[in-house]
């Protein structure tokens, strides 16, 4: 066990953690609504330190970072559990299994070791992912300090329900983040869905991730019947665009029906196309996921039309931008497209497990 990060005592044997937005109160012997934050002897400990359940080699793309070192490999970790319960997790062999009245499983990995896999690999960054990064903050912490001194980037893919002082405090050390809405941002879909009582926090997590330079793209999972209004699109779109500027990258993502959640289908393609348009009238980049091979998946040049970035699922298969000090531009019109970081020709494309 580690010590937590992002916890207060508060008398009586009790302790605080302040990690996530759930800000627990947890008494002598119990743990948070994670099951993997304890409080022992009035000391909260994280009980699955650097003990990895999964470990594999990314297209970056998967996460989906598709504006930030595209074409690059990362080295994906995750641990059990989650501060989330989504009835449709497709992960949640992961994310579920304490709250499945499982046991905390895994390697033991220490973060020297897991950053030397990450480069022997050929990887350029670390990703925490598939599990929500908040609930292995100290894991995320030791490994990506080591990882920046070593020259590689960090990045999350994370449901945003972090505290302010969680980011600020893992911001040296996180160059990008995807940040996960569900149901456009419904509260009456987190409460149902997701067991989550307020949204809220998202919100201001997202803030405070641009106000400490964290580049950000947004996804919002499309799930059918239970979360496809499209007045919901229009006032996360019209958020973004509000708080985080029209260049944000925006992903709207093909449900499948899994774990829980198995009575609807998956998306209708034509619903996620009305969507797009939807967000479109706010933001300059809407992208389509989860549908190989559908023209959603590009990235075009707001300012002439063109394709900039061609994409085949998690391949980059064409390329149409020029790097001039560090900053994109589109080749045909010379507009500046916001992709963060260098371009990394000849991925497969395909992910290596490896855990």
């Amino acid at each position: 066990m580690r010590e937590a990060l992002c916890y207060e005592p508060l008398g009586d044997g009790r302790v605080q953690c302040h990690v996530c937005a759930r800000r627990c109160v947890i008494s002598e012997g119990k743990t948070g609504f994670c099951r993997v934050r304890k409080n022992e002897n009035g000391k909260l400990y994280s009980l699955n330190y650097c003990k990895l359940i999964a470990m594999n080699v990314d297209p970056i793309e998967k996460k989906p970072h598709f504006h930030f070192n595209p074409g690059s490999s990362v080295f994906s970790i995750a641990t059990v559990s989650c501060n989330f319960r989504c009835r449709y997790c497709d992960n949640y062999e992961l994310s579920q299994i304490l709250h499945e009245g499982g046991e905390i499983r895994g390697r033991y990995i220490p973060p020297e070791r897991i950053v030397k896999l990450a480069k022997d690999y050929g990887c350029q960054g670390i990703s925490e992912t598939y599990s929500e990064p908040t609930i292995f903050i100290e894991t995320c912490y030791d490994v990506n300090k080591i990882a920046h001194d070593e020259g590689l980037f960090c990045t999350w893919v994370t449901n945003g329900y972090l505290t302010p002082e969680t980011v600020k405090m893992i911001a040296p050390y996180l160059d990008c983040a995807v940040v996960d809405f569900k149901g456009g941002g419904n509260p009456r879909f987190y409460r149902k869905l997701i067991d989550v009582p307020v949204v809220e926090p998202i919100y201001e997590c997202l803030k405070t991730m641009k106000a400490e330079g964290i580049y950000t793209e947004i996804t919002n999972l499309v799930v059918t019947k239970y979360g496809e209004d499209p007045d919901d699109i229009r006032a996360l779109a019209s958020w973004i665009r509000d708080n985080l500027g029209r260049e944000t990258t925006f992903h709207l993502l093909r449900f499948h029906p899994d774990y829980k959640l198995l009575d609807v289908a998956s998306t209708p393609v034509p619903t996620l196309e009305k969507l797009r348009e939807i967000a479109m009238e706010y933001l300059d980049y809407v992208l389509i996921g989860n549908v190989p091979g559908h023209p959603g998946e590009n990235t075009y040049c707001p300012k002439c039309g063109n394709v900039v970035i061609n994409r085949f699922s998690f391949s980059i298969v064409g390329w149409k931008l020029e790097e001039r000090d560090g900053k994109h531009y589109c080749k045909f019109c010379g507009h500046p497209i916001p992709v963060v970081g260098k371009y990394w020709p000849g991925g497969t494309g395909f992910p290596l497990a490896i855990l």
